[in-house]
């Protein structure tokens, strides 16, 4: 079920504060093993995925449909999520960005077979003219 992007935007803001809110809350529990520092690092991908989605949504509201997410806000979105990562256990900023490269490397890939206009290349023509 699809929702419009101002909708979109609340519900991504609100899933990235739950998200956060939640690592911070259970800090002691996901430290306590490696298998939970590496989930820790996980939430922190999920945070910056439903983070990325907030940013665009909120874009589409403010400038047009069709304002596309430039790398200074990937960025951005990134160190935010790597940092609140790195508040619960170092491991976790280390995970969180080698999950968070495979979430964008999806979500792009994504991206470009919903929304990418696929063009041919241009077939070479052989001229029928004799000299």
């Amino acid at each position: 079920m699809a929702v419009n992007s101002a909708t979109s935007f609340v519900l991504s803001s609100i899933l990235t504060l739950l998200i956060f809110s939640g690592m911070q809350m259970y800090k002691p529990l996901l430290v306590k093993s490696p298998i939970t520092i590496i989930f820790g690092g996980y939430l922190g991908s999920l945070m910056f995925m439903f983070f990325v989605t907030a940013v665009g949504n909120l874009e589409a509201v403010l400038f047009s449909k069709n304002f596309q997410l430039k790398l200074p806000e990937i960025v951005l979105t990134m160190v935010i999520s790597l940092i609140a990562a790195g508040m619960v256990h170092r491991i976790c900023f280390t995970t969180c960005l080698i999950f968070s490269l495979v979430t964008i490397y999806y979500l792009n890939k994504l991206s470009q077979k919903t929304y990418g206009a696929t063009t041919q290349a241009p077939v070479a023509v052989k001229s029928r003219r004799h000299k």
